[in-house]
């Protein structure tokens, strides 16, 4: 746990944060690409690991719900939080690692870096989420190269 999830005066934001994970979570594994859109801000960002950008909620939503009908239809979204920072009252960003299934995977092979916003109506919202593949094995090469780039949190 990081010092945001054990401070007093932030333990409300980060349980709400998480709560905000967990319908994300959940409208996935429903196949609701509304409910997922609207975990985002009007003007969030999500970029996937491929590389495709998606803009605003509703574009989310609407995109997901095509990935639901299709070939992400009956998977689940795997999220655990690694930590969550907060920058001033109302912005955090929460690192996660997780994956995509039909079942939790055994090895979670992806990170997610979401940076949330508390909106005016007091509600936490995704403003961005950047996910990326963990490539394991290049880093262990890396490591072993060039050992100063290991980060002290592995």
């Amino acid at each position: 746990m990081t010092g945001a999830e054990t401070d007093p005066a932030r333990r409300a934001d980060v349980t709400a944060i998480r709560a905000l994970l967990e319908e994300s979570r959940a409208a996935w594994k429903r196949g609701d690409g509304n409910a997922y859109g609207r975990c985002f801000t009007d003007d969030a960002t999500d970029v996937t690991f491929v590389g495709t950008v998606y803009h605003g909620g509703q574009e989310i939503g609407r995109a997901h719900q095509a990935l639901f009908d299709g070939f992400l239809k009956g998977t689940e979204l795997t999220v655990e939080i690694i930590g969550v920072r907060f920058y001033g009252p109302d912005t955090a960003v929460a690192l996660t690692r997780g994956d995509v299934g039909t079942s939790r995977p055994k090895r979670l092979g992806k990170l997610a870096t979401y940076t949330v916003v508390r909106e005016t109506d007091g509600r936490w919202r995704i403003a961005a989420v950047q996910k990326t593949q963990r490539r394991r094995l290049m880093e262990a090469v890396s490591f072993r190269l060039q050992p100063a780039t290991r980060p002290a949190s592995l």
